[in-house]
C-alpha cells in the first residue's frame, strides 16, 4: 500500500472516531464521573405550604411574624401564603376557609376575634390540618389549637408595671390605660400591670391611682385620641401605660400638641423600631419589648415537630425584657 493510502485511511478513521486537536484531552466533566450534557437535578419536592393569616400587617410587629414564618418554613422546605386579616374578622373566616379548600399542610392564625373564627377553625379540625395561633389565643373549648405561640403577656405587663413605679418615684401620682379589649394578649398585659400597681399600693405612702383604661385598638390615631379624652377629664395626669407602641407614640403626640409632653411618662409595649427610637429620644420612658422573629421561627418548628408526630407543648410563652434610654444607646439596629 503506498503512503499516500495509508495517510487517506488513517484520515478516514479519525473522522468516524471524531477525533480533533482537542480530543486528546479529557473533559472536566468527565474527570468527575458526571457527563457535561447532564440534566439538571429535578428540584426537591415542597413538604406542603403552611397558610398564614395574622391581625394586620400594617401593625409591623405582625409583618416581622410574617417575615420569619416565611424564611424558617422555606429553609425546611415548606411553602407559604402570608395574608393580612386587616382587623377584619369575616375577611380573616373567609381566608382560612380558603386555606382549607387549597389543602395546606398547617394553619397559622393571630385571630382577629378569638370568638368569630371559631367556626373556620371547627371546619379545619374536621378536615384534619393543624391549627396553630401566634400571639392571639383562640380559648374556644370547641377547637383544636396543637400549639399556641406568645409573649409571655402578663409578665410584660408586669415589668411595664414596674417600670411606671421606678419612673414616678416616691411621690405616686395618677396613671391611665390605653387598653385594647378585643385582644387577648393586651388584656393580659393590662391584668399584669394592674397586679403590680396593686400590690404596690398595699405598701406605698404615695399611692399610684389608675384613672380609668380607654379604647385605643392598638392604633396610633386611636391612642392619640383617647389621650386627648383623658387630658380633658384627668387634671394632673403623671403617666401612660399604652398596650403597644402605636397607641404610645399616638399618645405622645397628643401630649405634644397640648403642650404637656414633658409632664406625663409614657410606658409602652412591644420594641418595634420607631418605639425604640421614641425611647432613645426621651419621648417614652421604656417598653417591655417582644420577640416577634423569634415568635415565627418557634411556630414553623411546632408545625415541623407536628408533622414527625412529636409532641408539641399546647402553649409556649416567650418573655419579654425591659427596654430603656439606656438599652436604645447602645442598641446597634438604631445606628
Amino acid at each position: 500500500m503506498s503512503t499516500r493510502t495509508l495517510w487517506l485511511a488513517a484520515l478516514l478513521l479519525c473522522g468516524f472516531c471524531g477525533c480533533s486537536g482537542d480530543a486528546a484531552k479529557p473533559d472536566p466533566a468527565d474527570e468527575s464521573g458526571a457527563s457535561s450534557t447532564a440534566a439538571p437535578s429535578p428540584p426537591k419536592a415542597s413538604r406542603g405550604t403552611i397558610g398564614v393569616s395574622l391581625l394586620a400587617f400594617e401593625n409591623p410587629f405582625f409583618k416581622v411574624i410574617a417575615d420569619n414564618i416565611d424564611a424558617e418554613a422555606k429553609k425546611n422546605g415548606y411553602d407559604c401564603i402570608l395574608l393580612s386579616a386587616d382587623n377584619d374578622a369575616t375577611k380573616q373566616s373567609n381566608q382560612v376557609k380558603d386555606f382549607i379548600v387549597s389543602k395546606v399542610a398547617a394553619i397559622v392564625v393571630s385571630p382577629a376575634d378569638p370568638h368569630l373564627i371559631v367556626p373556620a377553625i371547627e371546619d379545619a379540625n374536621a378536615a384534619g390540618i393543624p391549627v396553630f395561633t401566634v400571639d392571639i389565643p383562640c380559648p374556644s373549648p370547641n377547637v383544636k389549637i396543637v400549639s399556641q405561640i406568645a409573649t409571655d403577656n402578663l409578665g410584660g405587663g408586669r415589668e411595664a408595671g414596674n417600670a411606671i413605679i421606678e419612673a414616678l418615684g416616691a411621690q405616686g401620682g395618677k396613671v391611665a390605660i390605653l387598653g385594647f379589649a378585643a385582644a387577648q394578649s393586651c388584656i393580659l398585659r393590662v391584668k399584669g400591670f394592674q397586679e403590680v400597681i396593686e400590690a404596690h399600693n398595699a405598701n406605698a405612702t404615695n399611692k399610684i391611682t389608675i384613672v380609668g383604661e380607654y379604647e385605643s385598638e392598638g392604633k396610633r390615631d386611636r391612642g392619640a385620641a383617647a389621650m386627648k379624652d383623658i387630658l380633658q377629664s384627668n387634671d394632673g395626669l403623671n403617666a401612660v401605660f399604652a398596650i403597644n407602641d402605636p397607641a404610645a407614640l399616638g399618645a405622645r403626640a397628643a401630649l405634644e400638641q397640648a403642650g404637656k409632653a414633658d409632664a406625663v411618662i409614657i410606658v409602652g409595649f412591644d420594641g418595634q423600631p420607631e418605639g425604640k427610637r421614641a425611647i432613645r429620644e426621651g419621648k417614652i420612658y421604656a417598653d417591655p419589648i417582644q420577640f416577634p422573629d423569634r415568635m415565627g421561627v418557634e411556630v414553623v418548628q411546632a408545625i415541623i415537630a407536628h408533622s414527625k408526630g412529636k409532641e408539641v407543648p399546647a402553649e409556649t410563652l416567650i418573655p419579654t425584657k425591659l427596654y430603656k434610654k439606656a438599652d436604645a444607646e447602645q442598641d446597634p439596629s438604631l445606628k
